[in-house]
């Protein structure tokens, strides 16, 4: 069985049960998959890909408030659009730091605290929740893939 096929297959399952987890604890099931894709896009694999995923997911959550809370200041309409465009270059160059460096997380956790009208405090969880999902889906599939991996037979293997 192929890596690809092996993960499908524990993606498919994890998605089901990731439904059902959503629904049982009132989560944004749509953000929680967000936080997965997150976590399947980022550059980095294993803990360090989660702990990346959920770091800029949740910058990315703070910059969306920060958007939210600084465009009511004022009742000028421009004043949100500068912010937008000065958070939007805050959550890129963050990316400086290496823990914050995957920028579509960045954009992803923001988009999602949008998405939610800025329920940040429903939106977090889903996100984090969504990350590990994601994590265990891979992880699982790459478990299972090598489950199922032919043995080969190491006196064979040798004579060869």
């Amino acid at each position: 069985m192929s890596v690809l096929v092996a993960i499908a297959i524990t993606t498919g399952i994890l998605s089901g049960v990731w439904g059902w987890v959503a629904v049982s604890l009132g989560l944004l099931s749509w953000a929680g998959f967000l936080g997965c894709t997150t976590y399947f896009a980022s550059p980095k694999d294993g803990i360090k890909g989660l702990g990346l995923s959920i770091a800029t997911n949740m910058s990315g959550v703070f910059w969306a408030m920060m958007i939210i809370y600084l465009s009511q200041l004022a009742s000028l309409e421009i004043i949100g659009y500068v912010v937008t465009a000065v958070v939007a270059f805050l959550m890129c160059v963050q990316a400086k730091k290496s823990w914050l460096s995957f920028i579509p997380g960045t954009f992803i956790g923001s988009c999602a605290t949008f998405a939610a009208s800025g329920d940040w405090k429903l939106v977090v969880p889903s996100l984090i929740l969504g990350a590990v999902f994601g994590y265990t889906m891979k992880t699982s599939g790459l478990w299972l893939q090598q489950r199922l991996a032919p043995k080969t037979n190491l006196a064979t293997a040798e004579q060869n």
